[in-house]
């Protein structure tokens, strides 16, 4: 499997492409920055995030695309930059029907390093180690792209089982107040 992962956020968006599944070792197959300067208008900038976004389905192809769930914080403003950034992934992967997952930073934490709390040093260090990278990513950004999409394959298909189970047991089950 090929996950595009997407760090978003309007200044530095950060993008990586892992390849891999679950019991094999996953390899980095590219990472980098997508910068915008905040001179610039919204429009220009979020135009800027899809073009990149768009170039790096061409070239990358994945299989799927997995984007950090925007939580909340105390500045506004940062918050709407990330969604709408987030939201640009989500439209460009959507237009070409990939599967998309939202993961939270804590569950990106958890799966790369064992802890939702870990910092961003750790991530780095686990990322670089877990990829086999000669050296760290270029970028926090960009590191934390790369352990998107590592966590989406470590999880992605765990969790697809869960909701397809859940779904199953649902449509299974007696309606309510139905004849006994």
């Amino acid at each position: 499997m090929r996950v595009l992962g997407v760090d978003p956020g309007l200044t530095r968006c950060g993008l990586g492409v892992v390849e891999g599944s679950v019991g094999r070792p996953l390899t980095a197959v590219a990472s980098d920055v997508v910068r915008t300067s905040a001179a610039l208008d919204l429009g220009s900038r979020l135009i800027a995030i899809e073009r990149a976004v768009e170039q790096w389905l061409d070239t990358y192809e994945p299989d799927a695309v997995a984007v950090e769930r925007v939580f909340s914080q105390h500045n506004v403003k940062t918050v709407m930059g990330t969604a709408q950034a987030a939201g640009i992934a989500v439209a460009a992967a959507a237009r070409r029907g990939l599967p998309i997952a939202l993961h939270t930073p804590s569950e990106v934490k958890a799966a790369v390093t064992g802890s939702g709390r870990a910092d961003k040093a750790q991530v780095i260090a686990m990322v670089t180690r877990v990829l086999r990278l000669a050296e760290r990513p270029s970028t926090p950004d960009a590191a934390d792209a790369l352990a998107l999409a590592m966590c989406h394959i470590w999880r992605g298909d765990a969790v697809r089982r869960l909701e397809a189970a859940a779904a199953a047991a649902r449509a299974a089950a007696p309606a309510k107040g139905a004849a006994r």
